[in-house]
């Protein structure tokens, strides 16, 4: 079989998934009867409530259980919004070693294992992920088809590449052999205002939805030093002055206090880590409105690995034994100062469930940390009318758990209902994604796209 080019076998493989779609019955009232509601409106549990669904949206939310075409019983559970992780880096369920995944993983091969962690982040709650970091244009194209229905999976917003200077925490040759030239993330690497104008609009072009700077270094990249601002004050400013003048938020990975102060000054929607920050820091936040995303997961995970295993971690070891307890108090000390919060873990599926806990351990009150995962994060996304609350005129993202999580948030760990959108994927503990079919597809000459000769 000849074939065009190399185009043509992705037409190809395009052709085949696209008759494949998720099974629907005709438009009718779903209602829920929900014991218990946390709406993410107020910060009052609800009894005895009924969510009225029509198509992918909530229509009502009434007192009472009231009767409907279709009845889902969650009379015995606590019921919410559908969960929202706004700092994730998505990729394979096991990813390969530094080495392996530049040198022999294609963007297709993370695409393709992405898959995988996308419905298992569904099936944990998650019915929402704020991608901030990705290369290749792996996360477009996973949103995509998840969109299209091809593959289950939470609603993405995604930044592709992040921003940063040379020898920053996303450049692909930091520390590396300079003969082994990464074009993966050639596009995230800039050193002037303009350099940062021009990406943020060639992100924006290709479908960004948000935008990543990078005005410090981090951890576990190599070269770099997280305690120093990396970008001076003039690129940060242009970078989010040209996201916002495009309608995009701007999530700034700052560890060291000058990074940190210098994004919240220049209007950064969020803080992403915030090690290093202090008392000032946090007054600049509350002035400015701008949200703190904890991540300690990735703190403590980091940790962990530095004390146990350093030489997995190579020359990042160091500064993992450093950073990590800083990331961990900072979370305590932002929300004691009043300071916005948004859930956010950095690390994959499964260990994400560990948030919960920690966010716990630093002091935060259970309802404000189910807030940070729904009314906050869809809040900080940009799409509060849509996301984050069982209201009506709200997508019908619905989660919900068997025990109180007000009283224990580490519950949340084992979600036991799951629906997106209106769809079921997930029902007493199980898997509920609803069978895929073929769909009927008209066949033309010009529909085949196998090649030349057969």
């Amino acid at each position: 079989m000849k074939l065009r080019h190399g185009l043509q076998v992705a037409s190809a493989a395009m052709a085949i998934v696209s008759v494949v779609g998720l099974q629907r019955g005709e438009a009718q009232q779903t209602v829920i009867h929900a014991g218990h509601l946390i709406d993410g409106v107020t910060k009052q549990t609800q009894e005895k409530v009924s969510i009225v669904i029509e198509k992918d949206k909530i229509v009502a939310v009434k007192p009472g259980f009231v009767e409907g075409a279709s009845i889902i019983d969650l009379s015995s559970e606590t019921v919410m919004p559908g969960l929202i992780d706004a700092h994730k880096h998505i990729g394979p369920p096991t990813e390969p070693s530094g080495a392996e995944r530049r040198i022999a993983t294609t963007p297709m091969d993370a695409v393709v294992g992405s898959t995988v962690t996308a419905k298992v982040l569904l099936e944990e709650g998650f019915t929402t992920i704020r991608n901030v970091g990705a290369s290749g244009n792996t996360d477009i194209t996973l949103k995509r088809a998840i969109d299209k229905g091809w593959v289950v999976g939470p609603r993405m917003w995604v930044s592709l590449e992040p921003l940063c200077p040379s020898g920053g925490h996303c450049d692909p040759e930091n520390g590396l052999n300079i003969n082994l030239h990464d074009k993966s993330w050639e596009d995230s690497v800039e050193d002037s205002p303009w350099g940062y104008v021009r990406a943020v609009r060639e992100h924006r072009r290709r479908g960004a939805d948000l935008i990543k700077i990078m005005p410090s270094g981090g951890v576990l990249s190599a070269n770099d030093n997280p305690k120093y601002q990396l970008m001076t004050d003039e690129e940060i400013k242009a970078a989010i002055d040209a996201a916002h003048a495009l309608g995009m938020k701007v999530a700034a990975h700052a560890q060291g206090l000058s990074a940190i102060n210098s994004a919240v000054r220049s209007g950064v929607d969020s803080i992403e880590h915030g090690s290093f920050s202090d008392a000032e820091t946090y007054k600049l936040m509350k002035e400015h409105g701008t949200y703190m995303v904890g991540t300690q997961s990735a703190a403590a995970r980091s940790l962990h690995t530095a004390q146990t295993h350093p030489e997995l971690l190579g020359p990042s070891a160091w500064k993992a034994l450093i950073v990590p307890p800083k990331t961990l108090s900072n979370l305590h000390d932002a929300y004691a100062a009043g300071v916005k919060i948004a859930f956010g873990t950095d690390v994959g599926a499964g260990m994400d469930l560990n948030e919960w806990g920690l966010m716990r351990d630093a002091g935060m009150n259970s309802m404000d940390i189910i807030f940070s995962a729904t009314h906050n994060a869809a809040d900080l996304i940009g799409v509060p009318d849509q996301i984050g609350e069982v209201a009506p005129g709200h997508f019908a993202d619905i989660v919900a758990v068997k025990e109180d999580p007000i009283k224990d948030i580490t519950v949340l760990r084992h979600v036991d209902f799951v629906m997106k959108g209106g769809v079921v994927y997930k029902s007493n503990g199980k898997d509920a994604t609803p069978r895929m079919e073929m769909a009927t597809v008209p066949i033309t000459d010009d529909s085949v796209a196998y090649g030349e000769e057969f």
